[in-house]
């Protein structure tokens, strides 16, 4: 065998490999199932144009914080992810290593949406900041805020907001 054609050979394997479904890698497959099992809670936005339900996966410790949606790559549409940040404080969010466009709700204590990063780019590694001090972030897909009239002044109504 040429080195050639054994050149031709890997780049053929290396192909098969990342076009074969998720399922057909172990540790992929594992990853995918923790996805779709990953235990939801509700949460309400409340909107001049009436409440937009959600279902959100809650991190809630320094490993899950700083995994979020690191790798993902679809989230459904009512879906989404809530950063407890356990204090109010100024936050900083990146996109490094996500895939999804998000939008990015930051929320006082009070639940009160301070302010929403929209339409934030896949996979950059630029700081967003929250602009005031936040106890939380709700990630939502790209789009969702605008299209469901989210706005800065909303109310986000999630048991984490009622014990503080």
């Amino acid at each position: 065998m040429t080195v050639l054609s054994r050149v031709a050979q890997a780049t053929a394997i290396a192909c098969l490999i990342l076009t074969a479904p998720v399922t057909a890698h172990p540790v992929l497959a594992q990853a995918a199932m923790r996805e779709s099992a990953a235990k939801t809670e509700p949460l309400t936005i409340a909107t001049k144009a009436g409440p937009k339900g959600f279902e959100v996966e809650v991190m809630r410790d320094d490993a899950g914080r700083s995994r979020g949606l690191m790798f993902r790559r679809h989230m459904a549409a009512d879906h989404g992810m809530l950063f407890d940040f356990e204090r109010a404080e100024p936050v900083t969010m990146w996109m490094k290593n996500t895939y999804l466009p998000l939008d990015m709700l930051f929320i006082r204590p009070d639940g009160i949406v301070s302010r929403i990063a929209a339409d934030t780019e896949p996979l950059s590694t630029a700081i967003i900041p929250s602009g005031s001090p936040v106890s939380a972030v709700l990630e939502l897909n790209a789009g969702t805020a605008a299209k469901l009239g989210i706005q800065a002044g909303d109310r986000i109504e999630h048991p984490l907001f009622k014990a503080r």
